[in-house]
This record gives C-alpha cells, sequence and structure tokens, in this order.
C-alpha cells in the first residue's frame, strides 16, 4: 500500500509541475508517445508536396506527346520561330525532336534522368549536353527535355503572397547538384489548386538570370495546364521567349523509344 501511495504521490506531483510550466523528464516510452516530426521536417514534406503537385499540373505524369512553339523577340532581331515535338515519359525520360526549321528537322535531343544527348544526322555518335546549355533565346535544354522540379530541387517554403485576390506560396528551390539546369530557382505556386504563376531562375553566384511567366490555362488531357511560357531576359532587358504548348495526347511510350540506339529510327 505504502509503495502504491508513493507512487500515485509522484504522478500527481509531475502533473502540478507541468500545469505550472515546469519541465519535467518523462521516461523513455511516455517521451516516444509524446513525439512530433520536427517543424523543418514537416515543413520540407509540405513544400515537396507543393513542388509535386505543380510539375503534375504542367504535365502528365504518363507517357505524352506535345509540340511546342518557341517565338523569340529582341530589342535589335527578327522574330526567331522554331518549333519542336516531345515525347515524355515519368518526368525523367523525354525525346526532344526538331521540326522547323526544315533544316535542322532530324536533331533529337534524348533525355535519360539529367543524362542529355542530341543526336544530328552527319554525326555519328550523340554528343553529350547540359541541362544548362541554351537551346534558342532565353530556353536553356533543361526547360524543353525535362520539368522535374520535384526531382531537380530541394524546395523550403519562404512565405505566403497575395497577388489580385488569390494567395500564392513563394518557395525557394536549390539545386540537389549542379548537373540541374538553374542553381537555385524561386517559385510561385497558387494555393488553392497548385497552379504556377511565375519562376525566378538564378546562377551558381545567385544572379538573377530570367523570369518565367505560366499564361493561358486549357484543358489538355483532363487537367487545366499552362499552354503559354513567357522568358524573359534579365541580363539584357528586351529579349523574351515565348514557348506554346498545343496537340498534346497521352500516348503508351515503350522504353526502347529512350534510347541512344532507338533515336535513328525516330521522325
Amino acid at each position: 500500500m505504502e509503495i502504491m501511495t508513493t507512487r500515485h504521490s509522484i504522478v500527481n506531483t509531475t502533473l502540478i509541475l507541468m500545469a505550472v510550466g515546469v519541465s519535467v523528464c518523462l521516461t523513455p516510452a511516455a517521451a516516444t508517445a509524446a513525439e512530433v516530426p520536427p517543424p523543418a521536417a514537416t515543413e520540407t514534406a509540405e513544400a515537396k508536396a507543393i513542388v509535386e503537385k505543380a510539375d503534375q499540373v504542367r504535365f502528365p505524369s504518363d507517357g505524352f506527346q506535345v509540340d511546342v512553339t518557341i517565338t523569340t523577340t529582341g530589342a535589335s532581331q527578327s522574330n526567331e520561330v522554331r518549333k519542336y515535338r516531345v515525347l515524355a515519359k515519368g518526368n525523367t525520360n523525354s525525346v526532344v525532336m526538331v521540326t522547323e526549321p526544315a533544316s535542322e528537322r532530324g536533331q533529337i535531343m534524348l533525355m535519360k534522368g539529367r543524362d542529355l544527348w542530341i543526336f544530328m544526322p552527319d554525326v555519328s555518335q550523340p554528343i553529350r549536353l547540359a541541362l544548362s546549355q541554351r537551346l534558342t533565346g532565353q530556353v536553356a535544354n533543361g526547360d524543353l527535355a525535362r520539368a522535374n522540379f520535384a526531382a531537380d530541387y530541394v524546395p523550403k517554403i519562404l512565405r505566403s503572397e497575395k497577388i489580385a485576390n488569390d494567395d500564392y506560396h513563394v518557395l525557394e528551390l536549390t539545386g540537389v547538384d549542379r548537373s540541374v539546369t538553374y542553381q537555385r530557382v524561386l517559385y510561385w505556386v497558387r494555393e488553392k489548386d497548385s497552379w504556377p504563376y511565375k519562376a525566378e531562375f538564378y546562377s551558381l553566384s545567385n544572379r538573377l538570370l530570367k523570369t518565367c511567366k505560366y499564361e493561358n490555362f486549357k484543358l489538355m488531357e483532363g487537367k487545366k495546364r499552362p499552354t503559354r511560357l513567357v522568358m524573359e531576359d534579365a541580363l539584357r532587358g528586351g529579349e523574351q521567349s515565348v514557348l506554346e504548348y498545343g496537340n498534346m495526347k497521352l500516348r503508351d511510350l515503350p522504353d526502347k523509344i529512350f534510347t541512344k540506339d532507338y533515336l535513328k529510327k525516330l521522325d
């Protein structure tokens, strides 16, 4: 009876101390039951989920085909128009084929993971490329061949921001390594539906390179997606590239398409 009374007294004393704000050391079992995920881990998971949902808005997660027209304008040059057909599967494999200009038809880029090659009809072997290398105008190879922010960056929520009548998450995306297209990205994503709104792309030295606006959302393959991207040069004013997406359709793309040996068979 004396032992039970003592234990009862200890429990009462513990509750009283906790009620008045005194820190109490719990037993290992009690501490385990009281554990919650660290705030940093919770915030990282939330940020990753936001980026993943925005990726799914931009492109289907299954195999698909889409045509892309890129129009580049500059302060001292006439418009340059280039057209591409993109075949993609799972946000990790893609093939980009030049359809215009006719003089470059037959050039094909292959991306597997973050490895990128270009096949040219008059060169016997594919040539290795960097995702960050310029494709045309303000568009880098990675902008067209790989659109997988969730896998390429470590996201962090910086703040919420109201634009017009909508609330947006503002995220900082830090590249997982130097092979990604940009080393740092600031990314605005609408809270209510995960629509991407704007991105700012930075160099390794944290210099703003260009901005991108996601516009003209239309229903494509079951989801409203941005069909117009406007990329503007932040270093030299007056130059921009507009990417317009159309004719998207889901396709069952076999893995053999995304191999270097298969590139010559594509048209």
